[in-house]
């Protein structure tokens, strides 16, 4: 646009002079000197605007280019940042499977002598708002990509406390919804093993079962899903299982 203007409003001071140095001698009682002194300075007043124009527009371009640099290693940074805690979960689920194979290899616990569910720390109100926001995100504004890096970084400030089970959770439906699978089977792993006495874990336990399914691993799947009715046979989680195996 800027170009276009420049280019009509060169025309216009040209034409301008031409017709000025046209003008019949009879018309303009000025010298042939003075009009050619005056054509001459509107010349170099045309060239001087050009000139600026060119170097504003060289100025824009240069600040385009930048800022185009700047979303480039913002977004390298994000991308690098996704990869890395993604890696830190697959880490955590591999140790989960590692405790649960050696978990499984031990004489049975029983029931009178687990352990009682653990007291989670109690979320700060900072802590309430930076959660509501990532629910906002994922429920009103359906900003998954914008709600995984928050969760992330969520997971990050607060660890081990009553929401931070949730964040897991929710990171795994969102990576359901995306859908990328193996991260949202990630998710779903850690909060049905490592926080398996949380009131999320049911649910958690039943997207896992989802999630396989979706994998192609329906023997999986039909074990993970007869897993929640035995953990937790009275609960809404348990009742979607049994769906689930009459459905199959």
């Amino acid at each position: 646009m800027r170009q276009i203007l420049m280019a009509t409003f060169a025309l216009s001071l040209a034409g301008s002079a031409l017709a000025q140095s046209a003008t019949p001698a009879y018309q303009d009682g000025r010298s042939q000197a003075q009009r050619s002194a005056d054509a001459g300075q509107a010349n170099a007043e045309l060239f001087y605007m050009i000139e600026q124009l060119q170097g504003e527009v060289r100025q824009l371009r240069g600040e385009l280019e930048e800022q185009r640099n700047q979303l480039d290693r913002l977004s390298q940074q994000s991308r690098s940042r996704y990869i890395d805690l993604d890696q830190r979960i697959l880490g955590l689920s591999e140790k989960v499977s590692d405790q649960e194979a050696v978990a499984a290899s031990e004489p049975a616990v029983p029931v009178a002598e687990r352990p009682q569910p653990r007291d989670y720390r109690a979320p700060s109100d900072e802590e309430r708002q930076a959660y509501q926001h990532i629910q906002a995100l994922i429920r009103d504004d359906k900003n998954y990509d914008a709600a995984i890096g928050e969760l992330y970084d969520f997971i990050g400030k607060y660890p081990e406390g009553d929401l931070t089970v949730n964040a897991y959770y929710w990171l795994g439906e969102v990576y359901l919804v995306k859908p990328q699978l193996e991260q949202a089977k990630q998710a779903f792993t850690i909060v049905a093993s490592r926080f398996a006495d949380h009131r999320k874990a049911p649910d958690a336990a039943y997207k896992l079962g989802v999630t396989l399914n979706k994998m192609g691993d329906t023997e999986d799947a039909r074990r993970q899903m007869d897993e929640v009715i035995r953990n937790y046979p009275d609960s809404g989680a348990a009742g979607l299982a049994r769906s689930f195996l009459g459905a199959q």
